[in-house]
């Protein structure tokens, strides 16, 4: 076995980790459980005990998220069945309860969607810190980790809100390592650039991202690239709305004017 493959191996023993976003897999206590689900719904059920970990779920919410539309013919005789397997494959320590349900992971558990929550948080408040490298980091994992589809696959409306929450992870995230690598500067340039554009991307009129390009690229000598954003950023808003971009926009914009 190759150095690499032991040191993988003993990462693994006795760790609970669970990955919901990208492709799905789950590891509680070292082992293995994600091939073992009762199907679809088996998994969607996990999901969402594992997003709602902190607190109990009475089984109408549970049946209401697994059978959003339409409930089965008998949903208390399907549900239970669910439960019984879910619990058979977690172990009865950690699925709690009976009429109300809460799902308790090992101390340290690691999960995806927490993590980038958490990293988010990280950033933001070194960045309020002025601490750019202290954001720098927690913002690059945020963004890794909300880039990926939450529960790919499944369409139910419940994972589509989770979704959304998931999409004001990446945008925020992304803002962050835009403004964290402006303020280093150096070879963090370009991946606050990448950032920036990524969010103008998926949300053309975010002021907030268009300020940061412009930054970015001014501070890369690119004065006359950072002119044209605002330019593009401007027509968009009097095209689509009617009305001129905000005063800190506007206030960048002359900034570079009058340097």
């Amino acid at each position: 076995m190759a150095i690499q493959d032991i040191g993988e191996t003993l990462a693994s023993v006795g760790e609970t980790r669970i990955h919901l976003c990208g492709k799905f897999s789950a590891r509680i206590n070292g082992q293995r459980i994600d091939e073992g689900f009762p199907g679809r719904q088996g998994r969607l059920l996990f999901a969402n005990l594992v997003t709602r970990r902190s607190q109990s779920n009475t089984r109408a919410e549970l049946a209401k998220i697994l059978w959003p539309e339409f409930f089965p013919e008998d949903p208390e005789i399907a549900l239970a069945a669910l439960l019984a397997k879910l619990r058979k494959l977690v172990g009865k320590d950690l699925l709690l309860g009976k009429q109300d349900l809460q799902l308790v992971l090992p101390d340290n558990s690691w999960v995806d969607i927490e993590v980038a929550q958490t990293s988010l948080h990280r950033a933001e408040s070194a960045i309020s810190a002025r601490d750019w490298l202290g954001a720098w980091g927690p913002a690059q994992v945020a963004v890794h980790i909300s880039a990926r589809a939450f529960m790919a696959g499944f369409e139910h409306p419940w994972v589509q809100g989770m979704r959304g929450r998931l999409f004001d992870v990446q945008m925020r995230a992304n803002e962050c390592t835009a403004a964290s690598g402006f303020n280093l500067g150096g070879a963090e340039l370009l991946t606050a650039e990448r950032a920036a554009r990524r969010v103008i991307e998926l949300s053309p009129l975010r002021e907030s991202a268009c300020k940061l390009l412009m930054l970015v690229l001014d501070a890369g000598g690119n004065r006359a690239e950072a002119l044209q954003a605002y330019e593009r950023i401007r027509a968009l808003f009097r095209e689509q709305l009617g009305v001129s971009p905000g005063p800190a926009l506007q206030a960048t914009h002359r900034q570079l004017l009058q340097q």
